[in-house]
């Protein structure tokens, strides 16, 4: 079993747990990645391997780079708490978040008979997370818990598929392997979500009370989404558009009522709180602009990055934000004041991103650079304000 009381001797901690490299690494692409994005599309400039289509990379590295450095962070850690059983760290870890991050620079070195190499770290890397998050739940026999390892083992199948496809070896694969990491984000997102945010929100609001969940509710979110996601990514193949918007006309309903029971007017006085609702507001909405895509010509961008910008981008955010707080000793509940300014503007990015384009299509790059540039500075924010605390021993000099 752990011992997290021992004082810990060193300046820095920063692979003693797997929120602090991981956490970072987050943050860091979501500077540097955006800025690349950005460069590569207004530019027409390509990576060094000409035939890796620049849009799949930027959905790739949203995908599997920052997606998958945020689930590495959350679950190392929190599967050390959930089971009392200390997860990798020192060298394991860093050989890991190496791995993490070599596959974010290969693109931009490799001409495009080497990218089996970068095919080969980044599956590692999968590979090893998906150990590393089985073992503990293994060996604790934490059957409860088996949702998290499993999606680790489905994003590997998922990274697999698309390299599968960018390799040319089954060329298809590459759309569904982006489209299945993207829903097994989400999924996982969902999973996280029902257990944490109706607890944070029920400890972070001044006065008494219970966040409603009901088990139908769980229960058909979960089965109900697994389809839609399946009818989405066969759509493109088997033209049955009726059922994927039909499946969003239901979950758009089933989270509704998820997101009534959770809601609660103390939310708006806490930073850590609204940021969460919001972001799982944006969810809600893609499911409703997926919907409205059968009446409408709404542009599948625009539900994917209700998803991922406003949805995935704000609770993730939210998520590491508190996570980094609470397990470096700090309090949780007096937040730096900055992310207010973090969380607006990906707010409002958002609704640049999102929103405007149903209205004016004819500004579109316009509203993409501007997204952009909000997505830009708001996770420079972040970074410039949590790599000091994910750097450093915790405040209590406790190990961890």
């Amino acid at each position: 079993m752990l011992n997290i009381e021992t004082p810990y001797p060193h300046k820095t901690a920063f692979f003693q747990l797997g929120f602090r490299p991981f956490f970072s690494a987050a943050m860091a692409i979501g500077v540097f990645a955006m800025i690349a994005w950005m460069v590569l599309y207004f530019t027409g400039w390509t990576l060094t391997a000409t035939d890796y289509p620049t849009i799949q990379w930027h959905a790739h590295e949203m995908i599997f780079g920052y997606g998958m450095a945020v689930a590495a962070g959350f679950l190392l850690t929190a599967i050390r708490n959930w089971t009392g059983l200390q997860t990798i760290q020192n060298k394991p870890l860093m050989i890991l978040f190496l791995l993490w991050l070599s596959a974010r620079l290969l693109p931009f070195i490799l001409p495009y008979s080497m990218l089996w190499l970068l095919a080969l770290v980044d599956l590692s890397f999968n590979l090893f997370l998906a150990i590393a998050t089985t073992l503990p739940i293994y060996k604790a026999r934490q059957w409860n818990n088996s949702a998290f390892p499993s999606k680790m083992i489905l994003l590997l199948i998922a990274n697999t598929l698309f390299y599968l496809g960018l390799l040319r070896i089954w060329p298809i694969a590459m759309h569904i392997g982006l489209y299945a990491g993207l829903y097994l984000i989400i999924a996982l997102i969902f999973t996280l979500g029902r257990r944490v945010i109706p607890f944070f929100i029920q400890n972070g609001v001044d006065y008494s009370f219970t966040a409603k969940n009901w088990k139908w509710v769980d229960v058909s979110n979960l089965f109900l989404f697994l389809f839609f996601a399946i009818a989405d990514i066969a759509d493109d193949y088997y033209a049955i558009p009726f059922l994927s918007a039909g499946l969003a006309v239901i979950l758009l309903i089933i989270n509704g009522i998820r997101l009534y029971g959770w809601y609660t007017h103390g939310i708006w006085k806490k930073t850590l709180l609204w940021s969460l609702y919001i972001g799982y507001a944006w969810l809600v909405f893609g499911f409703f602009l997926k919907a409205l895509t059968i009446l409408l010509p709404i542009s599948p961008f625009l539900v994917i990055h209700s998803f991922t910008y406003g949805g995935l981008g704000m609770i993730t955010i939210g998520m590491m934000a508190r996570v980094s707080l609470g397990h470096t000793g700090r309090n949780v509940f007096d937040p730096p004041k900055i992310l207010v300014w973090v969380y607006s503007l990906i707010a409002i990015g958002t609704v640049v991103r999102v929103i405007f384009p149903l209205f004016n299509t004819s500004l579109y790059h316009w509203w993409i650079g501007i997204a952009q540039g909000v997505w830009i500075i708001a996770f420079a924010i972040l970074l410039i304000t949590y790599l000091p605390m994910l750097i450093k021993p915790r405040v209590d000099r406790r190990a961890g």
